[in-house]
C-alpha cells in the first residue's frame, strides 16, 4: 500500500486526525507531521508563507525516505499539496483536499483576517481560544493567529495558486467541500476542479468547515474509494 499523508490546516495541527486513525485500514502507513509554528513546532524565523511551507513538505518528503505519497489536505494542508505537487509531481500518487480555498483576492483576504483578532476570539469564542492555546502549547497561539492572518493577506496580494498553476498540477486529485462550508463555497471548488488535468469533486452533504464537526466516517469513506483501499 502506498503511504498516506495527512497535512492539516491553518491554525491547525496533525492532532486533530486521530479520530480518522481508526477509520483507516489497520495496515496501511499514515503519517502526519506539523507544519513550522503549529501543534508547539518552533516558530520559522521567515513569515509563514505557502512557499515556506511547500518547502517544509518537500523537504520532510526526502527525509523520511518515501516512495510516492498519498495526501489528505485539509483546508491549507490541501493549498499546500497541490503546490508540493506541481513543483515536484514524482513524489506524489494522488491528492484529495477537502475545505481547500482558492479564491484568494484582497476583499476575500481583509474578510478573512478580521475573524482572526486574538482579542476577539478571546472574548467571543473563548472554547475555540483555550482550544488554540492547548493545541500549539508550548508557543503562543495569539502569535500562531497574526501569523496565518499575515500569511492570508500575502495570499490576497498573490494567490499561489491561481487558474494558470492549477492547470499545471499533473496528478490525479479530487476536490472536496463541504455543501455548508462557510469559508470555502461550492463555487470557487468547482472552479478549481475544472483547472485540474486530472481532477474529480465531491460535495460532502451536511458538512461544515471545521474539522471537529465533520461526519469522520463519511470522509473515510471517501479517503478510502479516492485511494483505491477499499
Amino acid at each position: 500500500m502506498e503511504p498516506l499523508l495527512l497535512l492539516h490546516g491553518a491554525l491547525g495541527a496533525k492532532t486533530q486526525f486521530k479520530p480518522l486513525l481508526s477509520l483507516l485500514p489497520p495496515k496501511l502507513p499514515v503519517y502526519s507531521f506539523n507544519l513550522a509554528g503549529h501543534g508547539g513546532e518552533a516558530f520559522p524565523e521567515e513569515p509563514f508563507r505557502i512557499d515556506f511551507f511547500v518547502d517544509q513538505l518537500l523537504h520532510w518528503l526526502k527525509e523520511q525516505q518515501l516512495p510516492k505519497v498519498r495526501v489528505f489536505g485539509y483546508s491549507m494542508g490541501g493549498y499546500i499539496a497541490l503546490e508540493a505537487a506541481r513543483q515536484q509531481p514524482s513524489r506524489f500518487s494522488k491528492i484529495f483536499t477537502l475545505a481547500t480555498k482558492f479564491n484568494w483576492t484582497p476583499e476575500v483576504a481583509q474578510t478573512e483576517v478580521a475573524k482572526l483578532r486574538p482579542e476577539v476570539l478571546a472574548e467571543k469564542v473563548p472554547v475555540f481560544a483555550q482550544t488554540l492555546k492547548t493545541r500549539h502549547a508550548p508557543q503562543d497561539w495569539v502569535e500562531v493567529v497574526r501569523r496565518t492572518a499575515d500569511l492570508m493577506r500575502q495570499l490576497g496580494e498573490q494567490p499561489v495558486l491561481p487558474a494558470s498553476k492549477l492547470a499545471q498540477v499533473s496528478v490525479p486529485v479530487r476536490i472536496a467541500v463541504g455543501d455548508k462550508d462557510q469559508m470555502v463555497s461550492v463555487e470557487e471548488s468547482l472552479a478549481a476542479y475544472r483547472q485540474l488535468p486530472q481532477g474529480q469533486f465531491q460535495v460532502l452533504p451536511n458538512t461544515k468547515h471545521p474539522l471537529e464537526q465533520l461526519d469522520w466516517p463519511l470522509l473515510a469513506h471517501a479517503l478510502l474509494h479516492f485511494f483505491d483501499y477499499a
